[in-house]
């Protein structure tokens, strides 16, 4: 495996072979660094800065918002205008029918409270033993102790004595690597869902009460859904009541194409999760949107103990929503959803030009939101030895080339997610300096004598 440290004097988790990378700046696409370095941030920071990292009108709306009113709170029957206008703003976008919004400060914890108040929503309707929740390998829900029981990334779980029980798993709907033979994507989707019908049946479907799904997989690997997946899928969950819940976290406000990933995929969930995006991550900012189906159950129950007792002192923070809203405005003025469907088929057309290359086996993505995964064989899909770390010196060679993008620690797989407001032409950049540390990188392990 990778070795990774923790820097002593920050939170940053580093390759143990290089420091942190410190970054003093941000000027639209690009971060530059305590040496006057430029980098294009083509993973938009986590996923997460559609506008770039120098809009000044959230710097505006932030200020505007710390003058008129720079803290309070939505506990006990109290308010403020900025959470109430942004959470209708919020119901007003949602692809389906939302009741209403609750706030959060990150995915893990919007994931983590999505799933207390299923198991709260269970005893409401008297279903106390209907309390499992079924996620997938390689899906990314977050690190809380919930969410990252739900998350299924082996990294995510080692040493933690996760997951909880409650917490099951079923099969990555990957069709490059999980396809059998001569088996049809559509195919392939149909056996997922029997996948996950058959998990069902196996608890019980007394037991299982809601099914937490990305519409695409991003930590996992940028895995783009199936044929027919979605479609197959939704109807197991209808077939046994079972709750969908819409982890928009990274494809939300504009990533695929659409506003939310939902509209992409034809999906019909009871609950999205929403975050990155929704402020550009200027502003620690997540929301839960409910509809009547879960909402109704969960209202009763609480007007029958008297009380919800959940809530986050800094959940609709009056500063974060204020600046969400005003990165929403920008998103819808700007036309960024459309740049991200234009520029990014420009960024899917690029990839593929390099899904020749011999280390590479795949290229996958939509949107503005893509991978290259690599492979020592490609015909038979031979992941590279751990120990070449493939994957992280492809990054590193792309940092060095004034690139940054994602090497995913769980593969040889390298992730792309710039801003919204990429060009055409910068998408050409992008892929110039990735093909490039690509190449830098065969060439090391064909001097190494590896074989290719």
């Amino acid at each position: 495996d990778i070795a990774y440290h923790m820097h002593p004097y920050t939170n940053a988790i580093t390759h143990a072979s290089q420091g942190p990378l410190v970054i003093t700046g941000g000027d639209g696409i690009y971060v530059i660094d305590e040496n006057g370095k430029k980098y294009i941030e083509a993973m938009a920071g986590l996923w997460s800065v559609a506008v770039g990292f120098s809009e000044q009108r959230l710097v505006d709306a932030a200020t505007r918002q710390m003058q008129a009113l720079p803290f309070y709170h939505l506990f006990t029957h109290k308010t403020h205008e900025a959470a109430v206008r942004f959470a209708k703003t919020l119901i007003d976008l949602a692809p389906v029918p939302m009741s209403k919004v609750f706030f959060t400060n990150s995915g893990s914890e919007a994931n983590d409270t999505v799933m207390k108040l299923v198991w709260y929503r269970s005893n409401a309707l008297g279903l106390p033993n209907k309390k499992k929740l079924i996620a997938r390998n390689k899906g990314y829900h977050g690190v809380t102790i919930a969410s990252a029981s739900l998350t299924g990334l082996p990294g995510n779980h080692k040493g933690f004595d996760l997951p909880l029980d409650r917490v099951l798993h079923t099969t990555c709907p990957h069709y490059w690597r999980e396809g059998k033979d001569g088996e049809t994507e559509e195919e392939f989707a149909t056996r997922m869902a029997a996948d996950l019908e058959a998990l069902i049946l196996k608890e019980g479907p007394d037991t299982v009460a809601a099914f937490f799904a990305e519409p695409v997989m991003g930590a996992g690997g940028v895995i783009v859904p199936p044929k027919t997946y979605w479609e197959k899928i939704q109807a197991v969950l209808n077939k046994y009541d079972v709750l969908l819940v819409a982890d928009e976290v990274i494809c939300g406000f504009g990533r695929t194409g659409k506003m939310f990933a939902s509209e992409t995929y034809n999906i019909k969930p009871d609950v999205m999760v929403l975050s990155k995006q929704i402020s550009s991550s200027y502003q620690p900012l997540s929301a839960i949107l409910l509809n009547s189906r879960m909402f109704d159950p969960i209202a009763d129950e609480s007007n029958k103990l008297g009380v919800l007792g959940h809530g986050f002192t800094a959940g609709g923070h009056p500063v974060a929503v204020a600046v969400g809203q005003e990165n929403v405005n920008i998103i819808r003025e700007r036309n960024l959803v459309q740049n991200a469907s234009e520029t990014g088929a420009h960024l899917q057309q690029r990839l593929a030009g390099l899904s020749d290359h011999p280390l590479v086996g795949e290229v996958r993505g939509v949107g503005l939101m893509g991978a290259i995964e690599f492979v020592a064989d490609r015909e038979k899909k031979t992941r590279f030895a751990p120990h070449l770390t493939v994957g992280a010196r492809v990054s590193k060679a792309a940092r060095n080339g004034g690139l940054i993008a994602r090497a995913m620690p769980h593969g040889d797989i390298l992730g792309f997610a710039p801003p919204l407001v990429t060009t055409k032409a910068e998408v050409d950049e992008i892929i110039a300096i990735a093909e490039a540390a690509v190449r830098s990188v065969m060439d090391d392990l064909v001097q190494a004598g590896e074989k290719i």
